[in-house]
């Protein structure tokens, strides 16, 4: 629900703000959620360095710098296109899995990560509109009362 909320918000309400500013509110916000379920699950014994390393990795590069280049492409692309991305999370979780981690690949995953790259296709095309004939006003003219004087004249209703 938030990753087809967020972009809408992002690009309506927060386009004047710069990325890095949004970024930090959306993980301090984050942060604030997270403490007290952190704080319930607290283990006794320290973490190594490399577990450390390896949470301080997904925090900078993984969350961080995604956060920053996801307000971007909102910014670039608008945030029906942008919040394709988020489609595509599972095919690039699998093509990983089975590149980096040897995990095994089943007819199931190649359908779905074709239905998915396909749908993604097909969901950032540009679409087929109906422009309207130069000079016709718009269906909706009459509900806006800028124009509301201009489609009375133009159906023959106007009070003189």
């Amino acid at each position: 629900m938030c990753y087809a909320i967020v972009p809408l918000i992002a690009s309506r309400k927060l386009s004047g703000l710069p990325p890095v500013g949004m970024t930090a509110a959306c993980l301090a916000f984050a942060a604030v959620v997270y403490a007290p379920l952190a704080a319930l699950t607290w283990t006794s014994a320290q973490p190594s360095a490399k577990v450390l390393a390896a949470v301080a990795g997904l925090a900078v590069i993984c969350t961080a710098v995604t956060f920053l280049l996801f307000f971007r492409l909102i910014a670039e692309v608008g945030p029906a296109r942008a919040s394709v991305i988020t489609y595509i999370n599972p095919a690039v979780a699998v093509a990983l899995g089975v590149s980096v981690l040897w995990e095994r690949l089943t007819a199931a995953m190649l359908g779905a990560f074709a239905l998915i790259l396909g749908s993604s296709v097909l969901a950032t095309r540009p679409g087929q509109h109906s422009r309207p004939s130069p000079g016709a006003e718009p269906a909706v003219a009459g509900l806006l009362p800028e124009t509301a004087g201009r489609a009375a004249v133009a159906s023959g209703q106007a009070q003189v």
